[in-house]
């Protein structure tokens, strides 16, 4: 693995009938603290425009170290907190690297 090769991670949240705004508002706040943090290359919170109870969370980051970093911040309580409160039905997150650098590293 190049520790030097960006990562990424999708967070998949569906909300509750009846919660997706409350929920939305909720993930939208992590965007200013996380693009503030050391190693964030781009941070997005996005509505599905074919579900509007469905939620994508998604960062990259210049490194693992900086995306664990965020991982570890207290911005992370929110997912927490929508799970304990009811307010979503399902969250998904999947983490990933560039496969491009591994390959090219490898030949």
């Amino acid at each position: 693995m190049n520790s030097l090769s960006t990562v990424s991670h999708c967070a998949l949240v569906t909300a509750r009938h009846g919660h997706s705004e409350q929920v939305g508002l909720r993930l939208s706040a992590l965007v200013r603290p996380a693009l503030g943090m050391p190693g964030c290359l781009h941070f997005a919170v996005q509505r599905s425009h074919g579900d509007e109870r469905l939620w994508q969370v998604a960062g990259v980051w210049r490194d693992h170290a900086a995306m664990t970093a965020w991982f570890k911040s207290p911005g992370m309580q929110v997912f927490s907190d929508l799970v304990q409160g009811l307010l979503v039905t399902s969250l998904d997150l999947h983490t990933f690297e560039d496969a491009a650098i591994e390959q090219a590293s490898a030949a």
